[in-house]
């Protein structure tokens, strides 16, 4: 737990949940170091007594010395591994490059990514990487009047960007300059949810419906929410409603709203919505938060900004 106010953690844990072929669990405790209660249990009885002397100001691996502890050097790599599996994107500024280097080579995940973006529906014969050999589009020019600041030269990533083409009808075009908004996020999303699926990476993307059609979004959160798919995980922001499917795409622990009000921001579940509540596995959820049974539903009060214009008259201001 992390207090913001404070600034400091007052309660940490870290526990190896063990599964058998059953479901049952069973709880392996490394270490809970709980301030506000004083409760202080480690396997490790010397690191034990140190707990209640350790400093509250991060967790506890960047607090002690791992090498001078088998425990803490465990729990920093767990830790550690598991981060580095993590993707965090933002629809509105994807990172091209990691498809830029992926489509230089020539590989059977570059294969891959291209059929995922022709796959996509986007209406293309093909998707490549050109070398100055066979880029056609002449930059000649725009290279001698290049002007001599460096803050307005033209990045050399954005020349790596550029040759990035989409074929149509066996014209290739460069995509930065000629596709779509949701054309050039697809190619961009193309490589890293590739990655995800095949090194089991988790993949957080926020606002995963921005410039795309609700049917290739959906299809996106199917790719990952099937049976083929064995350890990659999606977590993503949506306003698209559309996605409320608990009949066919989503199970009801997966669907989480965010609400708000002037006390603060609330994150809850689905599942917290019961049959007791009239919520039910093949209920019509869209048809339900509409209706506002879930909250987390905006109520917008433009009109209140329209009676305050002086349109009535024709007055346009002055």
């Amino acid at each position: 737990h992390y207090d913001s106010g404070r600034e400091e953690y007052p309660y940490e844990k870290f526990v190896e949940i063990l599964k058998d072929s059953y479901g049952n669990e069973k709880e392996h405790l490394y270490f809970l170091r709980d301030i506000q209660k004083q409760k202080f249990i480690c396997e490790d009885k010397k690191l034990e007594e140190m707990l209640p002397m350790i400093s509250k100001s991060n967790i506890l691996i960047y607090l002690v010395d791992p090498q001078a502890f088998n425990l803490v050097n465990e729990t920093k790599t767990i830790l550690t591994d598991f981060a580095s599996k993590i993707d965090v994107i933002d629809m509105n500024n994807i990172p091209l490059n990691k498809t830029v280097q992926l489509m230089k080579g020539n590989s059977k995940r570059q294969k891959k990514v291209v059929d995922f973006i022709k796959n996509a529906d986007l209406d293309m014969d093909d998707f490549v990487y050109l070398d100055e050999e066979h880029f056609r589009w002449n930059l000649g020019e725009f290279e001698k009047e290049k002007p001599e600041e460096k803050a307005l030269d033209i990045p050399e990533q954005f020349m790596e960007q550029i040759r990035l083409c989409s074929v149509y009808h066996g014209v290739p075009l460069p995509s930065v300059l000629f596709d779509s908004t949701g054309t050039k996020k697809i190619a961009a999303l193309a490589s890293y949810i590739i990655e995800a699926l095949e090194d089991g990476r988790v993949l957080v993307i926020d606002e995963l419906d921005s410039s795309l059609h609700f049917k290739l979004t959906r299809a996106i959160a199917a790719m990952f929410n099937n049976e083929l798919n064995r350890s990659a995980q999606l977590i993503f922001t949506v306003h698209d409603i559309n996605l409320l499917d608990c009949k066919k795409l989503f199970r009801k622990e997966q669907i989480w709203f965010i609400d708000k009000d002037q006390a603060g921001v609330y994150l809850y579940s689905l599942a917290d919505f019961t049959a007791l509540k009239g919520v039910r596995d093949n209920s019509d959820i869209l048809s339900k938060y509409q209706k506002g049974i879930f909250g987390a539903v905006p109520e917008p009060e433009l009109i209140k900004s329209l009676l305050d214009l002086d349109i009535h008259t024709g007055n346009q201001g002055e």
